[in-house]
């Protein structure tokens, strides 16, 4: 972590890193650097050329050894390179499996690259190609459908209870870490409303000022529980801020509407009696990382899925590249045939029978001739043997059934 944290490139230093690689000949790249990786894809025909530029430019940029860099170093080429632009936009590598952050950040490593001039046509069709993956991952399996940290839990709960959030107001009792971070999570998650009290009027309106939202004396509290549909209580004072007689009165002013309480103080600040107040649902730390650990497990499973997935992906487009890079050789082949065509044609004189005789004589006579010269070279029966069955799968032949035709014995005079 200390060697990767030296490593870390600003998002401003980003496109002067990438100035580095081309200026160094790496033409096609971009940088991932976030708080859980620092890579650099990049396509390149040399492999080891392009990991020793990508070298020089970590150790200009952070004055760190190559040789510091090599020993924690992971390179990866062709498919497994692709593996991991893969799996790394579709959140499978992610420490928390499945956060939709990550596709935004390869995005926007995306933009910064083609913004430098860094993403050619290679670039451009693996990140495609990645991207889809990912959306085939997050729409086919449940990798992204479970909380995986307590706030997430408490968000889910909430919508669990109280339905449509944009509807419900909340009330955060202190000002901790934690309750600040549920509080945002929650208004994040579209609550309508949240206001903050605490003892002290001060952190109360600075709380509030953080999560742009109200601030009210605690003197109100009561006030304010008639009318919240979540309470959010971070004081820690080890004693109870709220009694099952203030739920059970905040309750009935409610008309028995539920009220979701979320105690997040350790010790806890809500009396362990209020769980049996009716319509009164109160869950502690421990419940909600019991909903977080539930959470990973099954976005663990799903990940088996996503990784399959991803398989499928991966080996489609590395079929479509191969399929693609035949298509050169296959337009000189056309040509080399339709010229090949038009001489017969036009040295026959219009018989279609001696056309046809010398088109295919014309056709066989450069692989004849190749055949022979490799059958008799250094490669030998090994490399004629290749050489045939080349030949055997391009023309679909059955070799059980060739029989030499006069054609075929008159060629390669």
């Amino acid at each position: 972590m200390a060697l990767r944290d030296r490593m870390f490139v600003e998002d401003p230093l980003i496109p002067v890193f990438l100035k580095g690689l081309k200026d160094n000949g790496l033409t096609e790249a971009l940088v991932l650097s976030t708080c859980d990786r620092v890579e650099v894809h990049c396509v390149h025909d040399d492999p080891v050329a392009a990991e020793g530029i990508v070298h020089q430019g970590f150790s200009g940029l952070a004055e760190i050894s190559e040789q510091e860099i090599h020993e924690q170093l992971y390179t990866l080429h062709g498919d497994n390179a692709l593996r991991q632009i893969f799996r790394v936009a579709a959140s499978l590598e992610s420490q928390v499996v499945g956060e939709p952050q990550v596709l935004g950040q390869v995005k926007a490593a995306h933009r910064v690259a083609r913004d430098a001039g860094m993403v050619g046509r290679g670039m451009e069709g693996i990140l495609q190609a990645a991207y889809s993956a990912s959306k085939r991952v997050r729409t086919e399996t449940a990798i992204g459908e479970r909380p995986v940290s307590i706030a997430s839990a408490a968000v889910q709960v909430a919508r669990d209870i109280q339905g449509d959030l944009e509807r419900s107001r909340g009330i955060l009792i202190g000002d901790g870490d934690m309750g600040e971070l549920v509080a945002s999570q929650l208004l994040n998650a579209g609550l309508g409303l949240m206001t903050v009290l605490h003892h002290t009027p001060d952190r109360a309106t600075a709380a509030a000022r953080r999560l742009s939202c109200h601030a009210a004396l605690i003197e109100n509290l009561a006030d304010e529980m008639a009318q919240a549909e979540v309470v959010i209580t971070a004081i820690g004072k080890r004693e109870h801020s709220l009694n099952s007689d203030m739920v059970r009165a905040a309750v009935t002013r409610r008309r028995r509407k539920p009220v979701f309480i979320i105690d997040l103080a350790l010790p806890g600040d809500v009396d362990p009696a209020v769980s049996r107040v009716d319509e009164a649902f109160l869950y502690d730390t421990g419940d909600l990382e019991r909903i977080a650990m539930e959470g990973i497990s099954y976005r663990e499973n799903a990940a088996e899925e996503g990784a399959q997935i991803i398989e499928q992906e991966l080996s489609a487009f590395s079929k479509a590249r191969s399929e693609r890079a035949a298509v050169p050789v296959l337009g000189r082949l056309r040509s080399h045939v339709e010229t090949l065509r038009n001489s017969a044609l036009a040295e026959s004189g219009g018989d279609a029978e001696k056309a046809t005789h010398l088109l295919v004589n014309r056709l066989l006579h450069d692989p004849s001739v190749a055949m022979r010269e490799i059958a008799s070279g250094a490669g030998g029966d090994t490399e004629l043997k290749a050489v045939e069955a080349a030949v055997e799968r391009l023309f679909r032949l059955q070799q059980k059934n060739q029989h030499p035709s006069s054609d075929e014995t008159e060629d390669g005079d």
